[in-house]
């Protein structure tokens, strides 16, 4: 890293982003204190103030809409982009024109990321933007705040950490890192989200973390936010007499969190509603939803109120008109939110996967079962020998992998209700198979522990305080096809070869695999990679014929022509492969030929196909 004076920890959130700095120049051996930077941006036309969080939303506001000073900005005027509080504002008014869940739209390959396809309903004469370009006027909107109130530290000189879920898999890393790239930074670095909440967990226990935690335990990170639900595996070991902590597994990427909390509460409302003979359209359910985040937030922190009133919006003579009024009472709140997405199940429950019908509207490939805690059930039963090779640990295996410690992230859990209701329901699980109940870690603020965490994160790499060893989230390989005479009708088998083991560490290269294969140049291929959360062992240059279902995972195909280099196009070059995992947590394959000289890169794919 550089000789910066800060580290910035950026929160890149579904629905929120969260900057947070530290002194990066002390002579001390533990980082100095985290600070919250407080965002200016624009919450009403016109109106610019600070706030320590950055709505993750961009409207695309009609020519008619607001006049140019509105959209002023302390370092630009007239922005042609509305991000932040005030897009998310105008959007619940009018939805068609709200950007949302870009983070979302950037791990999907099902779409091309790079094309402008959001907001997704938006009307045919729409200008519309990429999930990419979205997330590059988030961070630049970041930037010029940093740079503004430090006209004489700009962001793009500081050291720079920005979080992914953990389950990000190397298309999104990539497109983040490029994303970064395009806002003017560079050389941001990327932490995985529970990581991060591990990290502020440590930051602010001052050292005393090492008293609550000891060898042979497992923390289960339970991280649900506004848009996905993320889960992580550390355990606790010991290296030289002194603790270490080392992830050990997270979760798929779960599209489930707080919007959908939301969007199932406006369902409520509206049924209520067409009891008395009012029927909403769709775009009135997507801007009842926003209000109904609010009702819900205040009804699960304040156990003094008994309902909250929501607001319908509907149209007049002008673009907004009259509104419709509603209420949410906290037994609605409750019952919704807790029967429906932290059911009470047993530790073998796993998610429901309903038949799904052929055609579709083009959208997120959201979770189709809500229950968070069938969920969780699945992840810990899946991991079930996670910790079976680390020393300190029971050799004992239940049906799932027994969490000693819980730490909770994410805004939803600022319910105590519902961090209580995943406590029982764990509890539950290891009370049935004899195991003692899980203790919980009490963290900093759900909002801001990410952020907090990544600016820590920066100080820990340059050799201040405790760092958590992760590497790569899963193991990786490159699909082979084997050479066999055609039969019609038949394909080729296709081995996997491991070319990342799980926990590759950033900022390593490997060796080139024993073996060599045959790579095609100067004409279309297609290369096809897997990864995998639950095979620990296979090391490098492993090859499986064959693999359980469910085992490996196939990722993005990637399409490309790889230049000839004055070779025949088509012809086959004798290489060895090998990866990297770059310093800022991306993942790289190269094709090195038996001949010498220049490897072939290959990227992993950034494009859906659709």
């Amino acid at each position: 890293m550089t000789s910066s004076r800060f580290v910035a920890g950026i929160d890149l959130g579904t629905t929120h982003c969260v900057v947070a700095s530290v002194v990066s120049n002390s002579a001390d051996s533990e980082p100095g204190p985290v600070e919250i930077v407080e965002i200016p941006q624009l919450t009403g036309p016109g109106a610019v103030s600070g706030r320590p969080m950055f709505p993750s939303f961009l409207y695309l506001a009609h020519p008619d809409e607001l006049g140019p000073s509105d959209r002023d900005l302390p370092w630009a005027a007239g922005q042609p982009f509305i991000t932040g509080e005030l897009a998310r504002s105008l959007g619940a008014k009018t939805p068609i024109r709200l950007v949302s869940s870009a983070k979302s739209w950037l791990c999907h390959p099902g779409v091309d990321r790079r094309a402008p396809i959001l907001p997704i309903e938006g009307p045919p004469d729409l200008s519309k933007v990429s999930p990419l370009e979205a997330t590059i006027r988030f961070l630049e909107h970041l930037r010029n705040a940093w740079d503004h109130l430090h006209p004489d530290s700009p962001l793009a000189e500081q050291d720079v950490v920005l979080t992914v879920p953990a389950s990000f898999d190397p298309a999104a890393r990539e497109l983040t890192a490029e994303a970064a790239s395009a806002a003017g930074l560079a050389h941001a670095v990327l932490l995985e989200e529970p990581q991060a909440a591990l990290y502020s967990w440590i930051e602010c226990s001052g050292g005393g973390f090492r008293k609550e935690v000891k060898v042979g335990d497992v923390i289960l990170v339970v991280d649900v936010g506004g848009g996905t639900t993320d889960l992580s595996l550390i355990a606790v070991t010991e290296e030289n007499g002194a603790l270490q902590l080392t992830r050990v597994a997270v979760g798929n990427h779960i599209l489930l969190g707080g919007d959908n909390m939301d969007l199932a509460l406006a369902h409520v409302v509206k049924a209520k509603l067409a009891t008395k003979g009012v029927a909403l359209e769709p775009w009135q359910v997507q801007g009842l939803t926003h209000a109904c985040r609010q009702a819900k937030e205040a009804l699960l922190s304040d156990s003094s109120l008994a309902e909250q009133p929501v607001v319908v919006p509907s149209r007049g003579s002008r673009l907004i008109g009259g509104t419709l009024r509603s209420e949410l009472t906290r037994e609605e709140v409750t019952q919704t939110v807790l029967a429906g997405f932290f059911p009470e199940v047993a530790a073998d429950s796993r998610p429901v996967a309903r038949p799904r019908t052929a055609l579709t509207r083009l959208g997120l490939p959201f979770a189709q079962d809500a229950g968070i805690t069938r969920h969780i059930a699945a992840f810990l039963g899946d991991q079930a020998g996670a910790t079976a090779d680390l020393a300190g640990f029971s050799t004992s295996r239940g049906s799932f992998l027994h969490p000693t410690a819980l730490l909770f992230n994410g805004g939803v859990f600022k319910a105590e209700v519902l961090r209580d209701r995943v406590v029982s329901v764990i509890d539950s699980w290891l009370a049935a198979e004899g195991a003692p109940p899980v203790r919980v870690l009490e963290g900093a603020n759900l909002d801001l522990a990410v952020a907090r965490g990544a600016a820590y994160y920066g100080s820990v790499r340059k050799g201040r305080g405790v760092r958590i060893r992760g590497g790569t989230a899963k193991s990786y390989y490159a699909g082979i096809e084997t050479a066999v005479p055609a039969v019609p009708g038949i394909e080729p088998p296709l081995h996997a070869l491991c070319i990342a083991p799980f926990g590759m560490e950033e900022g390593t290269e490997g060796q080139p695999t024993g073996m060599e294969f045959g790579l095609v140049v100067g004409e279309p291929v297609q290369f096809r990679f897997f990864g995998s959360s639950t095979r620990r062992d296979d090391g490098e240059g492993a090859v499986l014929e064959t693999w359980n279902p469910g085992e490996l995972e196939e990722l993005d195909p990637i399409e490309a022509t790889l230049p000839s280099e004055g070779r025949s196009p088509g012809e086959v070059v004798p290489v060895r492969l090998r990866a990297a995992v770059t310093e800022i947590g991306t993942l790289r394959l190269e094709a090195v030929p038996r001949s010498g000289g220049t490897p072939w890169k290959v990227e992993f794919s950034v494009r859906g196909e659709g």
